[in-house]
């Protein structure tokens, strides 16, 4: 997979944020070498974050982001500092831009303040240092630039670099639970939800890390699967399927080969599968009139069957047998109060960065609401959650035999 194609969640998002006119569109540009971001003298020419994917060095794929002033001022400026707020939620690295003329104020201080609260790492970026008369000797994190005359702007990539989240923690989509020659089945089915010739994202990630683990990736229907087992003449070390297709994957494999999907997997690979399994046992304790939110990090075409607003909701209802109402989020948007909602179901947020996923996971957990992914919620109302994590001991030794 080239630099270009690697997915936005498996980017490094590094936001600009600051003041009006402080300059963060003019370092943005110098930064990235490209015309971004629209320059202007006037005030809050950046109205919405802007989003540019690009190679960086020495950072590799990156996306930046372009935030406007949290200065601003009336309605709309409220509602453009909402839009700033929310990018901090998925920012890695994040970057203040100062008016080296005007210095650090109220506006700055604030920003620097939710930058350690949500322990981000960060960089001071004094902007148009070349009218200045002396230039006085940085701190840390800080540094002196002037994006009119690209001015220690190499120096500042430089210092981003050193800010670089490192990567990963061990943990793989699917490659550190195979080893090399393994055969691993991917059941993906293909209906009309899927996207017209193409695989969704987290298949086409798993097969690439059962490729890098040295390791051979079957690529089946569900309909083919049984056959596909029978005749494969060697035991496969994992089956990985759709978590729609869960119930009848679970009955085609024999129960001596491990089974989970991919909604499981990234759950785990995001760091937040610890807080959904316990999440998904809430289910059984659901009661008439309460209220599910359940949440997508993408936005895109509803299908007549689709999965968040159709199915789940259907298979709840058919497995409480309680009179349950849902709500509704798509992409960037997630409510900061819970308090209304009796629990959360994600998706698996293969379109969501680590820090967006977990910042929702813990918005959840400080206020009390129960949250757990599509997958997991699946394999659970199947019956089959417990099977699907048997290769994660820790988990299965936490998590009751289902019963209703």
């Amino acid at each position: 997979m080239g630099l270009n194609d690697t997915p936005l969640a498996n980017r490094i998002h590094i936001g600009f944020f600051g003041r009006r006119n402080a300059g963060k569109s003019s370092v943005v540009n110098a930064v990235t070498g490209q015309e971004l971001a629209v320059v202007s003298d006037t005030k809050g020419t950046t109205t919405d974050p802007v989003y540019k994917s690009m190679e960086l060095l020495p950072l590799g794929p990156v996306v930046i982001i372009d935030t406007p002033g949290y200065d601003d001022e009336g309605h709309l400026g409220e509602l453009r500092i909402r839009k700033t707020r929310q990018v901090l939620n998925k920012t890695d690295i994040a970057v203040l831009i100062v008016d080296a003329l005007e210095g650090r104020g109220t506006c700055e201080e604030e920003l620097l303040h939710l930058f350690r609260e949500k322990e981000l790492p960060y960089l001071v970026v004094y902007n148009k240092s070349d009218l200045l008369t002396d230039i006085p000797q940085a701190g840390e994190r800080e540094i002196y630039v002037s994006a009119l005359e690209k001015r220690e702007i190499h120096e500042l990539k430089e210092k981003l670099g050193a800010l670089a989240p490192k990567e990963g923690n061990g943990v793989r989509l699917v490659a550190d639970l195979i080893g090399p020659k393994d055969f691993v089945v991917l059941v993906t089915p293909i209906d009309s939800a899927a996207p017209k010739g193409r695989m969704i994202l987290p298949q086409q990630q798993a097969i690439r890390d059962v490729i890098d683990a040295d390791a051979a990736a079957i690529v089946v229907k569900e309909s083919e699967l049984k056959e596909t087992l029978e005749n494969l003449g060697k035991r496969p070390s994992l089956v990985v399927t759709d978590s729609q297709a869960f119930g009848r994957v679970s009955k085609d494999t024999p129960e001596d080969i491990p089974l989970t999907s991919f909604s499981i997997l990234m759950a785990r690979y995001k760091g937040i599968l610890d807080y959904t399994v316990p999440g998904a046992a809430y289910i059984n304790r659901l009661k008439d009139g309460d209220r599910i939110l359940i949440a997508e990090g993408c936005t895109h075409h509803r299908q007549c069957d689709d999965i968040g607003t159709v199915k789940l909701p259907r298979w709840l209802r058919e497995y409480t047998g309680k009179q349950l109402s849902f709500e509704f989020c798509s992409g960037t948007e997630f409510p900061e109060d819970l308090s209304a909602y009796a629990m959360v179901l994600h998706c698996g947020g293969c379109m969501l960065n680590e820090r967006e996923i977990r910042y929702r996971m813990k918005c959840a957990r400080d206020q009390g609401v129960p949250m757990t992914n599509y997958g997991v919620a699946i394999a659970h109302i199947h019956g089959i959650l417990k099977r699907s994590i048997e290769m994660f001991p820790h988990l299965a030794a936490e998590y009751p035999d289902e019963k209703r």
